[in-house]
């Protein structure tokens, strides 16, 4: 029963959250100078057209962009409660049309990288805690350093041009140029999987490094708490000692990272998917910016949001399980 309302509680907050965040996010979008129409605009200049003041007023009070902020922000919030996110004015389509587009791929490659980074960090922090000042916990250490001061942007450019000089083949994207047209099939599929590993890589490294050392530097302090003197001194076996008690609770501040972890996959998932051309949310994010498309800009981090409060809610479940 207490889990049943620590659980509610934590979906209270998240609900709270989520508001906040639609506001701040929509006021944040709204706050460079200009609209969509104004952007609009300019390309039509740079390109020699040019479009009359009347028809601009016209434009701008069909696409509501006439109206206060707090009238255009409350109109686009009680619709998105309702399912219905508007229409981009980017795409010329309904923002969850777009969103509903590229999120499987999103959904796919963070699931991959959030699991991947826990299944490789946890035993590599446990090596390197129990071979304190080896060699191997040198190397992992001086890997670690390369893999948090590289810029994902440059890994995933450096790995495109080694595919490309190496392989003669193309990482870029989620499948070969000649699987686009065609229907899911075993062929495509594993066409997927060949691309997939470069960008959760890139998408990985610089969290692995981090999760590798927040494991190894609690595991050192729970080694050497007097519980596991005294259990070494009983005579208790050193894997079943380490694996039992000191790593279950050097695993708490690695749980409880999950959620912040799951926000910095997708700040980096943007940049990683811009250079790779990878269809997922984060280009789309990034171009609605730029063109000030409110409504789908608004939209994308408001599905981001929700998916970084759902890590949160079960990463706190999951250390309430493991520490109560």
């Amino acid at each position: 029963m207490g889990l049943v309302r620590y659980i509610a509680g934590r979906l209270l907050w998240g609900a709270v959250v989520l508001v906040a965040v639609s506001f701040f996010s929509f006021l944040v979008i709204q706050l460079p100078p200009g609209d969509y129409l104004t952007s609009y605009m300019e390309q039509l200049q740079k390109a020699g057209m040019s479009v009359d003041d009347a028809t601009m007023a016209a434009l701008r009070h069909s696409y509501g962009l006439d109206r206060p902020f707090l009238v255009q922000y409350w109109s686009w919030f009680s619709r998105f409660m309702q399912g219905d996110m508007g229409v981009s004015f980017l795409y010329s389509r309904k923002v969850s049309a777009v969103i509903l587009e590229r999120l499987p791929a999103t959904l796919l490659i963070m699931t991959s990288a959030f699991v991947l980074m826990y299944l490789i960090s946890i035993p590599l922090g446990v090596y390197a805690a129990r071979r304190q000042y080896s060699v191997g916990d040198f190397t992992i250490a001086i890997l670690g350093f390369l893999g948090m001061a590289t810029p994902g942007f440059l890994l995933a450019l450096v790995l495109m041009w080694l595919g490309y000089v190496w392989f003669g083949v193309s990482l870029g994207g989620l499948y070969s140029p000649q699987f686009l047209p065609q229907a899911m099939s075993w062929a495509k599929f594993w066409d997927l999987l060949k691309h997939l590993p470069i960008p959760i890589f890139v998408i990985t490294v610089a969290g692995i490094a981090n999760l590798v050392r927040t494991m190894r530097g609690t595991l050192l302090d729970e080694l050497g708490q007097q519980y596991v003197v005294t259990a070494r001194a009983k005579g208790l076996a050193e894997r079943r000692l380490v694996w039992r008690y000191p790593v279950r609770g050097a695993l708490n501040p690695i749980i409880a990272s999950g959620g912040w972890l799951l926000a910095e996959l997708f700040s980096g998932e943007t940049v990683t998917s811009i250079v790779l051309g990878l269809p997922t949310l984060g280009p789309v994010l990034y171009r609605a910016l730029l063109s000030e498309d409110m409504f789908l800009a608004a939209s994308c981090v408001m599905v981001m949001s929700t998916l970084t409060i759902i890590g949160f809610l079960i990463s706190d479940i999951v250390l309430a399980i493991v520490d109560p």
